[in-house]
């Protein structure tokens, strides 16, 4: 079995920033993919970035640039900064983990951009 879990959202003003951070533990395998998705009230989860086992990294197009997404691969945990966030990334952030050909979710940290 395989535990995430997310740490770090919060409240933040338009323009300002936060780091989101996903602890996996339990029986991880390599090569994997961890990632972010998030759900917005009313709409579909979504695809925010990824970074493979090497350090390869994809983004949505709407965070790039303003989104980073690392990890450390001996504490099997990912980061996301996220900076000049805007209020439409408001969202509930999920962590993915993703090996053996299984998804594995975390129970989501809420971000709320607002003034």
């Amino acid at each position: 079995q395989v535990q995430v879990v997310e740490s770090g959202g919060g409240l933040v003003e338009p323009g300002g920033s936060l780091r989101l951070s996903c602890a996996a533990s339990g029986n991880i395998f390599s090569p994997n993919t961890m990632g972010w998705y998030r759900q917005a009230p009313g709409k579909q989860r979504e695809f925010v970035a990824n970074i493979a086992g090497g350090g390869a990294t994809n983004y949505k197009d709407s965070v790039k640039g303003r989104f980073t997404i690392s990890r450390d691969n001996g504490k099997n945990t990912i980061y996301l900064q996220m900076n000049m966030l805007k209020p439409d990334d408001t969202a509930v952030y999920y962590c993915n983990v993703y090996q053996l050909r299984r998804d594995y979710w975390g129970q989501g940290t809420q971000v709320t951009v607002s003034s």
